[in-house]
Order: structure tokens, then C-alpha cells, then sequence
């Protein structure tokens, strides 16, 4: 029981931090489509999960024939706020909800051709430790281009076309195979039934034989 004691606070650590849960920072798609929904992605990964943190972001957008950055939405305490009229109607919040520590901060656009540009992603977040707080700001930019329709790149056919080739070729290796193997199964029946049959006309009486010689006569 004592044994059960210790190790059962080890194995309450370990499943809280299970439920954390793990954090992969993906770059944003590039490319978006006319009249589409679109996720600006942005995700900032927290080093060290178990320490409690509060954070904020600021998005930003640069069009190309704009020399400076304005500032078009911001999230803070589970509160979204679009701050240039050129976007409203047009932001939804898609990142981390139901916390204030935000990992990812990624926003659902609808697209126009006006919003090929570049976009930023401002994060502020604030460690707090039991004896002090530290706080950090970290930014991400990106270049989204819109176009009518979307374009697959060469890669990405040629990929699918060897993917499928890959099918097809093993299909038919699996179609050989199995014929070869009924082959072979067929003849070892044969083999097996004809050695079964030489083997009870060896073992037959001397009387059996006469009789089956005769019918076989006859």
C-alpha cells in the first residue's frame, strides 16, 4: 500500500501533463481563392505548458502598394475586436478558445481580390512564475496571394500520378502472385490425390486387386 502511496502522485503529474496536449507550429497556406473562406494561420507553441501564461494578438496588413502596417484585428481576454473597416464583416476568430493562454492565434477570412498583401501576427504573452513574470513578443509575417482559382503545383500532380501508378503496379504483382500460388496448390492436390491413390492400391489385398482388375477389364 505505501508503494501505491508514492507512486501515485507520479502517475497523477504524468497524466495531467498528458491533457496539456502537444503544440506543432505550421506555417500559413499562401495562396487563397476569390469569394472563399481562408485560415490566416499563425500558432505560437509555449515552451514549457505547465506554466500558466496570459496572452494577447494583434493581426496586421500591408497591402502591396502601401509602404506601412495597419493594424486590422486584435484578441485579448477571449474578446475580438476588427479594427479596420476595410475587413469588417469579414473576421472570425479560429485559434485557441476557452483559455486566455493563447497557443494558436489563427482568423477565418472571407477573400476579396483586395487582400493580396502581406499579413503579420503580433503575439504578447506574459509567463508568470511563483517569484516573477516575464514577458514576450514574438511576430510572424506572411505574403497571401489570391487568385480565381485555386492552382496545384507540378509537385503535387506528379506525386498523385506515381501514387497511383504505385497502386496499380502492386495490384497486378498481387493478381500474379495469387495465381501463381493457386497453381501450385492445384498441383499439389493433384500430386497428393494420386500418391493417396497408388498408396491404397500398393496396401489393397490380393483379392481387392483381382477384383478391380477385373472390373477395370470388363
Amino acid at each position: 500500500m505505501w508503494v501505491l502511496g508514492l507512486l501515485l502522485p507520479v502517475l497523477l503529474l504524468m497524466q495531467g501533463q498528458g491533457s496539456w496536449g502537444a503544440c506543432v507550429e505550421v506555417d500559413s497556406d499562401t495562396e487563397a481563392v476569390a469569394n472563399q473562406e481562408f485560415r490566416l494561420g499563425c500558432i505560437f507553441c509555449k515552451v514549457r505548458a505547465e506554466v500558466r501564461a496570459n496572452a494577447s494578438v494583434d493581426w496586421f496588413f500591408k497591402a502591396p502598394h502601401e509602404n506601412n502596417f495597419s493594424q486590422i484585428y486584435s484578441y485579448k481576454a477571449k474578446k475580438a475586436n476588427i479594427l479596420d473597416q476595410r475587413f469588417y464583416n469579414r473576421l472570425v476568430w479560429n485559434g485557441t478558445k476557452s483559455a486566455f493562454d493563447l497557443q494558436d492565434v489563427s482568423i477565418l477570412l472571407n477573400v476579396t481580390f483586395n487582400d493580396t498583401g502581406t499579413y503579420r501576427c503580433n503575439l504578447n504573452r506574459t509567463l508568470t512564475f511563483p517569484t516573477h513574470a516575464i514577458h514576450t513578443h514574438i511576430d510572424k509575417n506572411f505574403t497571401l496571394t489570391v487568385v480565381p482559382k485555386l492552382t496545384r503545383p507540378e509537385a503535387s500532380i506528379l506525386s498523385e500520378v506515381m501514387m497511383y501508378v504505385s497502386i496499380i503496379g502492386l495490384q497486378l504483382w498481387l493478381l500474379v502472385e495469387m495465381i501463381y500460388c493457386y497453381g501450385k496448390i492445384s498441383s499439389a492436390s493433384i500430386g497428393d490425390a494420386q500418391r493417396e491413390s497408388t498408396a491404397e492400391y500398393i496396401t489393397a489385398s490380393p483379392s481387392q486387386k483381382n477384383t478391380e482388375d477385373l472390373q477395370v477389364a470388363e
